[in-house]
């Protein structure tokens, strides 16, 4: 398994784990796990030395990656695809057009107009927030708002207020991240440090950078919270030391890795977070035969039941361990939580889930964790109000 500054190196931003997950990444990460949940609950305990800094998860849509080309010197737009082999650079609305044929277009149209103006030195990345009409007035809990939509959650600002007159005046906005560096875009690499005090302040664009920011000054744990997580990261810890050799044979298991991954995010998008070994073990026998039963030759079924066989005999043997790896994962998920809810406290803009019914109040997706040295990131999220209502809320983004 690569580590994160691996992989941020070679695939660029474009995914990051959750803090629990690294469980199932060996015994070197669940220390570091671990590392980051202690170094979060420094910053957020006034300690000013602390190796970590924190970002606030804006749920943008689509992924803008803009800047002056490291090649060309020209200013360009992007998604994703410009780390493609064949990358789709795209410097004119020709190219948006011929590259991105679809609603991406649209954002990608939009950033290249106002973007330019910035303007902006290096590559940077940033989530769109709105377009041009994505903005509209409306009534939550009797007040005025100005709203916007761009993925899951709905952002809401105070028509009357001062922040609420800039998004009105505003024809996009966006929320930078990420800045890359390097001399093609190839070989660039990844760092969470921009900062948007540098760019020009242009009319019609409403521009902000993804930081922490504890302006209020109540992002702060109490001594009973520190006690509470304090208790986590020490089962944690127990949890470790009597694993360790059986999460490191996981590791390099990547099949049940990934089988791992995607139980815990079915669990999620079921309404809870609790994993036992019978219940994955249930639930790959039930995943593998599915396929078996969708095979049409005696032979072929005979091999996927074979592997299928392998896989559960193995799960029942390991039944221990994995709980074991379970109830790690769980004590992880225990402590991040209260990091969440203590960084959840400070909010700069109103963020609601809109039903059928109306609009429902939300916290922000989540916080990512940076570790100032290592540049390593993992996701601060509760997974049971963002992750499963992202899985099930309907979009109305393409």
């Amino acid at each position: 398994m690569k580590s994160f500054s691996t992989y941020l190196t070679e695939a660029k931003n474009t995914h990051m784990t959750h803090l629990e997950d690294l469980v199932f990444e060996g015994s070197g990460r669940v220390e570091e796990a671990i590392s980051f949940a202690e170094e979060v609950a420094k910053m957020l305990s006034g300690q000013a030395a602390t190796k970590i800094s924190a970002t606030v998860k804006w749920d943008g849509a689509p992924a803008i990656f803009c800047g002056i080309h490291p090649e060309t010197k020209k200013f360009f737009v992007g998604t994703k695809s410009i780390f493609n082999k064949t990358p789709k650079i795209n410097y004119t609305v020709a190219d948006i057009r011929k590259n991105h044929p679809g609603g991406v277009s649209r954002s990608l149209e939009t950033a290249l107009k106002y973007l330019k103006k910035l303007p902006i030195k290096g590559v940077i990345q940033g989530d769109m927030m709105f377009g041009p009409g994505d903005v509209t007035v409306k009534k939550i809990k009797g007040e005025s708002y100005y709203t916007f939509t761009p993925n899951t959650i709905t952002y809401a600002v105070p028509v009357d207020s001062d922040f609420g007159k800039k998004i009105q005046s505003s024809k996009m906005g966006i929320v930078f991240h990420t800045k890359y560096t390097g001399r093609s875009t190839s070989k660039m690499k990844a760092s969470f440090n921009v900062n948007v005090d540098a760019l020009k302040k242009v009319s019609g664009v409403w521009v902000d950078d993804a930081k922490f920011r504890d302006v209020t000054g109540t992002a702060t744990l109490t001594s009973s919270e520190t006690e509470t997580l304090n208790g986590h990261l020490k089962t944690a810890r127990s949890l470790l030391s009597s694993s360790k050799s059986f999460l490191d044979e996981l590791k390099d298991n990547s099949k049940v890795v990934d089988e791992l991954n995607i139980y815990a995010n079915q669990q999620v998008r079921k309404g809870v977070t609790s994993l036992s070994s019978s219940g994955f073990t249930e639930w790959i026998d039930s995943k593998l035969q599915a396929g078996i039963d969708a095979l049409k030759t005696d032979a072929a079924k005979a091999r996927k039941e074979s592997a299928r066989d392998e896989m559960v005999s193995y799960l029942k043997a390991k039944n221990t361990n994995l709980d074991t790896v379970f109830a790690l994962h769980a004590s992880l998920t225990s402590a991040k939580i209260i990091l969440v809810r203590k960084l959840e406290s400070v909010k700069s803009i109103g963020t609601f889930i809109q039903t059928a019914t109306g609009f429902n109040v939300t916290a922000p997706e989540g916080f990512v964790a940076i570790d100032k040295l290592t540049k390593n990131a993992v996701k601060l999220v509760d997974r049971l109000e963002f992750s499963r209502a992202n899985f099930t809320v309907d979009k109305n983004w393409i």
